[in-house]
């Protein structure tokens, strides 16, 4: 590729939370093409065995790797980043900016000590997030909330079809612990797809908290790795998506995707 030529930035994720990392990754560089990938055939991922999701994903990215030749690969996914990122690595040349609970961050800025993890079960249950708390709570109280059904509620919102105001609430309340005078002032939002429903988090939760968002961190790295491929003055061409299952989206989805400036979905080269 010539240095004339826009980067090629590959989104991926089981679903459509990604979205939430396109986004902020596209407001870092605009200048860039961007394929977007969701692995919808799959969602969600908590539902695979570890080796099995390993290898699903290393398949099905390794397909779309050799279709798109991306300048760089952003794993828009709590779950497939703690397990695969390290079997992406040793695979493929390209670079990998994967996505982790952001414990560091939400420990630091905490002033009442009191932080919750907000993830998929998976997530919430995975050694990987727990060796994070250990380097990372530096004195904080960790709550760990694992949700089977955030994931899917947000699916369900960006399609235009939300659920009530209970269900939200009873999902997030494990997030929300008053004891021995200090609350839970941080909720780290372990899953891409879970800040498409952060209004209504906001709207459902007990008392007000900070919901912190990986992808401005995401964002930067991106920007980061990509700084010896400047910005070209050309416009790029436009954003694409494809899902796994060659599904076509509802008239709801197609007008919420065409929000995010995706003007069609595609078939990817070997749907699965």
């Amino acid at each position: 590729m010539s240095a004339l030529d826009p980067a090629t930035i590959l989104i991926f994720d089981s679903g459509l939370g990604g979205l939430t990392v396109y986004r902020a990754v596209a407001s870092a560089r605009p200048d860039a093409h961007f394929i977007y990938l969701a692995d919808d055939a799959a969602f969600p991922y908590g539902d695979l065995a570890e080796d099995a999701l390993i290898a699903r994903v290393t398949d099905v990215l390794g397909d779309a790797i050799a279709q798109h030749a991306p300048d760089l690969v952003v794993v828009a996914c709590n779950t497939a980043s703690t397990l695969a990122l390290e079997t992406l690595r040793a695979r493929f040349t390209v670079p990998f900016v994967g996505t982790v609970p952001a414990i560091k961050p939400a420990c630091a800025q905490s002033k009442t000590q009191r932080v919750a993890v907000l993830g998929t079960q998976a997530t919430v249950s995975r050694e990987y997030t727990r060796a994070l708390i250990r380097e990372f709570a530096n004195g904080c109280d960790v709550v760990l909330a694992g949700s089977p059904r955030l994931a899917g509620f947000a699916e369900a919102e960006f399609a235009g079809e939300p659920v009530g105001d209970k269900a939200i609430a009873a999902e997030i309340a494990p997030c929300f612990v008053d004891t021995d005078g200090r609350r839970t002032d941080t909720v780290v939002l372990a899953c891409t797809h879970y800040p498409l429903l952060t209004a209504r988090f906001k709207a459902n939760a007990p008392w007000p908290v900070d919901w912190l968002d990986p992808a401005p961190a995401i964002a930067r790295r991106v920007a980061d790795l990509l700084r010896e491929h400047p910005a070209v003055a050309a416009a790029p061409p436009p954003p694409r998506i494809a899902f796994t299952s060659a599904r076509a989206p509802s008239p709801k989805l197609a007008a919420a995707l065409a929000g995010f400036g995706f003007q069609a979905a595609e078939a990817p080269a070997r749907p699965v």
